[in-house]
């Protein structure tokens, strides 16, 4: 299906994230600048994309969030600011493979969240049901990354563990949860394009409460680190954001298929592990991390082949209907 390879492609873009944020951290870079520079960064980007796409995306934009404020404060705080702000705290206790195989976590908590969203058919209200067969499947990635976590427990203290695995859990929730809530507030009425950019602009108020704490506690950023923000926002915060967010529209109302497209994240453990060896001279995993990444990506191979038997059986339903 179209929308796992856009969210593979996605994946690759993200990857960049792990392992700039890993490279900035030891630069000696703080995690608050690294947080909220990409968000500045990324504003304009996206103000441009939208006004190139004309068809008056500013105004549907705006006409959007003049009628939803509180709901596009709340999810894009959620979906945006829980969600980057955790992972650039984590990247400075373990290399970024790690985190983003940790975050992996994300396509469990996806499948979690169903029950949390509605939808209306002929005016009849339905709760959304969690796909079992899609969170077992979720489960075994599960498995994957608690493999990955078993070096790195034995040759850290507690503290340095939980600060670096925690923080990962509160964004896995918090990215799909907010990406979900913004598709049903919008309910398709705005495109990928305009939807990141309210989302960048209604959670700029906390990036610039980030960013002055910022200044007064670490001082300013260093010219590196402001370089690689500025990659890591057009890569992974307009780029990957963009390509995922149109996947996940694509498939807003199969919760299965949604499952299966936010799997696709799992291949950013791989991009983000070969990334590193190549660029900061990281070294191969342990056996026991590289079967966990093996589970993993089997994990994210069995949630497509679910999805392709879905929509096959789907299919042939409507022809014979």
């Amino acid at each position: 299906m179209k929308e796992i390879l856009i969210g593979i492609l996605a994946a690759l873009f993200f990857a960049v994230t792990f392992v700039l944020n890993h490279s900035m951290e030891l630069d000696g870079g703080s995690w608050l600048w690294s947080a909220s520079l990409r968000y500045f960064f990324m504003l304009p980007f996206l103000i441009a994309i939208v006004a190139i796409r004309g068809k008056g995306g500013f105004n549907v934009l705006a006409r959007e969030m003049k009628q939803h404020p509180s709901g596009w404060l709340i999810w894009s705080f959620v979906g945006f600011v829980l969600f980057y702000a955790p992972l650039t705290f984590a990247a400075a206790f373990g290399p970024g493979w790690l985190v983003s195989g940790t975050w992996q976590f994300t396509i469990v908590a996806g499948v979690l969240l169903a029950p949390l969203f509605v939808t209306v058919l002929a005016g009849k209200t339905t709760r959304a049901k969690i796909p079992l067969v899609s969170l077992g499947i979720s489960g075994i990635i599960l498995v994957g990354i608690l493999l990955i976590q078993l070096p790195q427990a034995r040759s850290v203290d507690t503290q340095s563990l939980l600060l670096g695995i925690l923080p990962v859990v509160v964004a896995a929730f918090a990215y799909p949860l907010g990406n979900r809530k913004m598709m049903a507030l919008c309910g398709g009425r705005v495109d990928p394009f305009q939807r990141v950019l309210g989302m960048t602009i209604a959670s700029l108020p906390a990036w610039i409460v980030l960013a002055l704490y910022a200044l007064f506690t670490v001082g300013a950023p260093s010219s590196s680190q402001v370089f690689q923000s500025l990659l890591v926002a057009v890569s992974s915060g307009v780029i990957a954001t963009i390509l995922f967010f149109i996947a996940t529209d694509r498939v807003r109302q199969d919760q299965g298929k949604l499952a299966a497209v936010e799997a696709t994240q799992s291949t950013e453990v791989l991009f983000a592990m070969m990334g590193e060896m190549i660029l900061l001279s990281v070294p191969l995993p342990q056996p026991v991390a590289l079967a966990g990444l093996t589970v993993i990506i089997l994990g994210m191979l069995l949630h497509s082949y679910h999805t392709m038997l879905t929509s096959r059986k789907a299919l042939t339903i409507l022809k014979k209907g």
